[in-house]
């Protein structure tokens, strides 16, 4: 069966999940939804996902919401296909993967997330952005990013020697940061370089990078 992902072509999230499923060899079906015309927050859509998000899948009749649990889905029901261990079976690396999961939800996505609102989202929306917020938010992404190149300077990825999804998920809000508004946060830190290059190649990436 096609798994069917609920969302917006371009939505940084959809294109994760979107990403994973190519990873996995895991075909899919995009059911768009218009998000700039408030699709999302309609009653229908809420029966699904009742905060009113994209993306949300269904696979088979099975509803499952909130990015990085459906790719977490994805990479475990289809583990002995595609890209192995993006979620890892044994008990300490699976530990490692969830410590730079971790690493990725409270060092890196808050920031990289307020930095796309304010200077995309809110453009959007037809407001202006707080330079002074975004400022602030450079300033701690930069100190998370000193401490990743410590990390990398050590091993390939940020959960040990293997790509984990815990690498992925940097990818949709990293582009949008590094390359789309082009703060250059890559250039001193050799380490970071050397990861993001590598996993912003990746064929499943590049598939999606513009749009799911």
């Amino acid at each position: 069966m096609v798994i069917k992902i609920h969302g917006h072509a371009i939505a940084p999230l959809v294109r994760l999940v979107a990403e994973v499923c190519r990873e996995k060899e895991v075909p899919y079906e995009l059911v768009n939804v218009e998000v700039y015309k408030g699709e999302h927050k309609t009653p229908a859509f809420r029966e699904f996902q009742p905060f009113g998000q994209v993306p949300y899948i269904d696979d088979n009749g099975f509803i499952l919401y909130e990015s990085k649990a459906i790719c977490k889905y994805i990479a475990k029901k289809y583990a002995s296909q595609g890209t192995p261990n993006l979620v890892p079976n044994d008990p300490k690396e699976e530990a490692l993967f969830e410590q730079a999961a971790s690493i990725e939800a409270s060092n890196f996505y808050p920031f990289a997330l307020g930095i796309a609102t304010e200077k995309i989202i809110k453009k959007h929306r037809g407001l202006e952005p707080n330079e002074v917020r975004v400022s602030e938010l450079l300033n701690n992404l930069s100190a998370k990013l000193d401490v990743y190149d410590v990390i990398l300077g050590k091993q390939a990825y940020l959960a040990g020697g293997s790509i984990t999804l815990a690498d992925l998920f940097h990818l949709p809000y990293g582009t949008i940061v590094f390359e789309e508004l082009g703060y250059d946060m890559l250039e001193n830190r050799p380490n970071v370089a050397r990861w993001w290059k590598e996993i912003t190649s990746r064929p499943s990436w590049l598939a999606v990078k513009a749009k799911a």
